[in-house]
């Protein structure tokens, strides 16, 4: 199943590009709900160049995701990849 990737103009706000958000929803070491009331999602993975980047988006129609923020990695969210 092919998964289709919309983006918000937001997405880009922080200077992340089409090409890096991508990458890190293909190479995500983390992709969970971040809050089921609202539907936001929340991945961490690689971008281009092997930063981490943080994305968050809503599921529309099941298959698409509509991703609405992306940013360089916060140590907030880096947390979430420590050993539990």
């Amino acid at each position: 199943m092919q998964v289709i990737v919309e983006f918000n103009e937001s997405a880009f706000k922080h200077g992340c590009t089409e090409a890096d958000i991508r990458n890190a929803i293909g190479t995500w070491l983390y992709d969970d709900v971040w809050d089921a009331v609202t539907d936001k999602h929340l991945i961490i993975g690689f971008d281009t160049q092997g930063n981490l980047l943080e994305v968050m988006y809503n599921i529309k129609g099941g298959e698409t995701l509509n991703v609405f923020h992306a940013m360089k990695c916060r140590n907030t969210y880096l947390r979430l990849l420590a050993p539990r």
